[in-house]
């Protein structure tokens, strides 16, 4: 196959997939594929409620045809399978979407078709777990009949400034001539290059490793937080001045949510476990941030307590609740830890978050938002997510939402110090 020939399906239309098949869209026919009808429909309507892609981009992607039919995949020899990898309420490693898309794929799949993959797995999932659906379906075999590779995203929700295109892209195949054929697809796009790995576990490793990095960065600063915390030192002001140095890393402490940075070093850490090696420090990390949300609650707790402020029965008001500043997503948020220790306390919460769909919030996780916060209405407020909105209301129109008497929690840096009542 040339890169000429390829008839392109990209299976998955998130935060990954969309955009990765609208780029394709402008140069070549692409099937954009999804299960969900809904999703589906609103693009054929021109419009991504991910907000990933405007109305204007999707417009501009004539070649892309969008469908929920498999049968529309019959005629496509290259599969991009970007559907997500999430992890189960044990921490372990749910490749349900995966596999799933491995059949689905198998069902249509033909002598000299190639499927890559881009979802975030662990070192040799590809053609460990993948790869033997496709030759169950189809009846093929691997390398001999099809072929597969593998591609990492590196989409960042809500960034706007590194898009598909101008991040640097990781390639590989399951031979030389496909790894070369897959990178060649690639560069037909990517205007930051592509860097071809020297097989499938390198470029998988390499994606979960990116995430794990940052993971423990972020695990380093929230730990010393709390140290600086008892020590009665503001750890904004620490990491300032720590920052005048050439090579300090700019890492802030924080809650650990999304689709990638709380998800990846799960995969990485169960392929371990499982060749009988225990990962103690990636473990430790996720320990430390996986238990933010109880140090968050509590901190609120005792400023109130030391206000004279009644806990049992208090209104708290918790700004934002999706996983980042400016975009919709709520995948794996753990501003939801905040909310649930702080309603253990017998407090009532309210959400506010003008970005969120308030359908999604009950269906994920029960909380329904409130449209409009009330004025005077709060015995705490916390500021939990960076959004535009709440940076351009200031202090004053923020504080205006607590009683006379209220702790103002920012934990995101929104506020300078002197307006606020406790920082991270």
């Amino acid at each position: 196959m040339e890169l000429k020939d390829i008839k392109l399906a990209v299976i998955g239309l998130g935060y990954v997939g969309l955009p990765l098949a609208v780029e394709f869209g402008k140069h070549r026919n692409v099937v954009g594929f999804d299960i969900n009808a809904q999703r589906i429909d609103a693009l054929k309507k021109g419009h991504d409620t991910t907000l990933e892609v405007s109305d204007e981009e999707l417009a501009e992607s004539e070649k892309l045809v969008f469908s929920a039919d498999v049968a529309t995949l019959a005629d496509c020899n290259v599969y991009i399978v970007t559907v997500p990898t999430p992890i189960d309420e044990h921490k372990r490693p749910d490749l349900t979407p995966l596999i799933k898309a491995s059949e689905t794929i198998g069902k249509t799949l033909k002598k000299g078709d190639i499927v890559i993959y881009e979802s975030t797995v662990y070192p040799g999932a590809t053609e460990e777990d993948c790869v033997p659906v496709l030759e169950a379906v189809s009846g093929l075999n691997f390398n001999k009949d099809f072929y597969a590779g593998y591609s990492p995203e590196r989409i960042n929700p809500g960034d706007k400034e590194h898009r598909v295109t101008t991040i640097t892209k990781v390639t590989s195949g399951s031979t030389p001539a496909v790894a070369e054929l897959v990178d060649q697809l690639y560069s037909s796009i990517i205007t930051a290059g592509t860097h071809k790995a020297s097989c499938i576990k390198v470029a998988e490793a390499a994606k979960v490793i990116e995430n794990t990095q940052r993971d423990l960065n972020i695990a380093l600063v929230n730990e010393l937080s709390m140290i600086f915390n008892k020590l009665g030192i503001d750890t904004q002001e620490v990491l300032e001045a720590a920052g005048t140095k050439w090579n300090f890393l700019p890492f802030r402490p924080g809650l650990v949510g999304g689709h990638c940075i709380g998800v990846d070093p799960y995969y990485l850490t169960h392929k371990a476990q499982a060749i009988g090696y225990n990962p103690e420090v990636i473990l430790s990390g996720r320990r430390i941030n996986d238990g933010m949300g109880r140090f968050v609650a509590s901190q609120l707790v005792k400023a109130m307590l030391h206000r004279c402020i009644q806990v049992n029965g208090a209104r708290v008001l918790v700004m934002g609740l999706t996983f980042k500043e400016n975009c919709p997503d709520l995948r794996n948020t753990r501003v939801v830890d905040v909310v649930k220790e702080l309603q253990d306390y017998n407090i009532t919460v309210d959400v506010y978050d003008p970005w969120i769909d308030a359908g999604e919030s009950e269906h994920e996780y029960g909380i329904t938002p409130v449209t409009q916060p009330e004025a005077e209405s709060y015995d705490g407020i916390i500021l939990a997510v960076g959004h535009r909105q709440f940076k351009d209301m200031g202090a004053k129109d923020i504080r205006g939402l607590g009683k006379p008497e209220h702790v103002l929690y920012d934990l995101k840096y929104i506020l300078s110090k002197d307006s606020v009542d406790l920082r991270l």
